[in-house]
């Protein structure tokens, strides 16, 4: 176990970036197409394919989810996946006519300070194209991929990660690019949100502060926050087999994450949006073991949102928010 996502076999990740653009993409890969399902709490999410990820409608399985800066620009993004899979002959088929399904959302970054004066056509295919290339089981966390250009309340966002296995030796992980409008610390302090759930100190092993006081629990958003300047969004991935009521389910469940490491979230300006994915390889118990692998997941999200910030380092911009490392490393 490395604590990343690709701790779930079957699941590769890869980043592409640019730091002039201070923007970039994150693809996972599944070795093999997976049951997928989406839920959304934001009130401002863009989304590739999310209709497709609805209870109601017929597929079942993706190939891979992509997760982009750029706000709607970055919706290209999945189309530079999507070639990369069609390359490897990866996709539904319906009649010899082989179609990737490649699932995607989007974050805000256009106002991070990089050079958003790409011309007429936005480099987020490309970028996505060379995440899906660079995929593979070790990646990077901070701020590359879709978190280089992310940020926070107070903070520098950044793209984290996490896993744990059940009791029952349930793999699930969890990948997050953080880029909300609310707080993953209490205050201005060094803690995080997320104390609670951390495992071997992976984002700084502060733990909580003697006591909360009413300034910790202050509203604090970015400064001139609209609908589509926010959001954080991420997906849990596990090797259980989920039939796909039971994926969204876990998405849900998942979702209580977010909740556990942001301040305040699914807000009217946040985009939050989770993908879920089962790779299938072990029985799961429908109740019981459903709900033990949820709260382990949306723990895991936690640590991931944690750790994303963490791990995160400051834009090279003036006027750029610090990193927690600044502050506090």
């Amino acid at each position: 176990m490395n604590n990343l996502l690709t701790d779930v076999a079957g699941v590769r990740v890869g980043h592409a970036d640019d730091a002039r653009l201070a923007s970039g993409v994150t693809a996972v890969i599944f070795d093999q197409p997976a049951v997928a399902a989406i839920d959304i709490r934001g009130g401002g999410p863009g989304t590739r394919e999310g209709a497709l990820l609805d209870l109601a409608n017929t597929v079942e399985r993706v190939d891979a989810f992509v997760l982009s800066g750029g706000s709607a620009f970055g919706l290209d993004a999945g189309g530079g996946v999507q070639a990369f899979l069609a390359e490897q002959g990866r996709g539904f088929n319906v009649r010899g006519a082989v179609i990737p399904i490649v699932p995607g959302a989007i974050l805000f970054d256009l106002l991070n300070g990089g050079n958003k004066a790409w011309g007429r056509f936005a480099p987020y295919r490309d970028l996505g194209y060379a995440a899906a290339v660079n995929a593979g089981s070790d990646f990077a966390l901070g701020s590359v991929g879709a978190g280089l250009g992310a940020t926070t309340a107070t903070f520098k966002g950044g793209l984290g990660s996490a896993s744990a296995t059940t009791r029952g030796g349930i793999k699930v992980g969890a990948i997050a690019a953080v880029n909300a409008v609310g707080s993953v610390t209490l205050g201005d302090g060094p803690w995080f949100w997320a104390a609670p759930f951390e495992v071997d100190g992976e984002y700084g092993g502060r733990g909580w502060p003697a006591s909360v006081t009413p300034d910790m629990l202050r509203l604090r958003m970015k400064g001139g926050a609209t609908e589509s300047e926010n959001t954080t969004i991420a997906a849990v991935v596990t090797d259980a087999a989920l039939t796909k009521p039971q994926a969204k389910r876990l998405a849900m469940i998942a979702q209580t994450g977010f909740a556990r490491a942001i301040y305040p979230v699914h807000a009217p300006v946040d985009g939050d949006v989770v993908f879920a994915a089962a790779t299938g390889e072990k029985p799961i118990e429908p109740l019981a073991g459903l709900t033990e692998l949820g709260m382990v997941a949306a723990n895991v999200m936690a640590r991931a949102i944690a750790r994303g910030v963490y791990e995160a380092t400051a834009l090279p911009f003036a006027g750029a928010l610090p990193a927690w490392k600044d502050r506090f490393g």
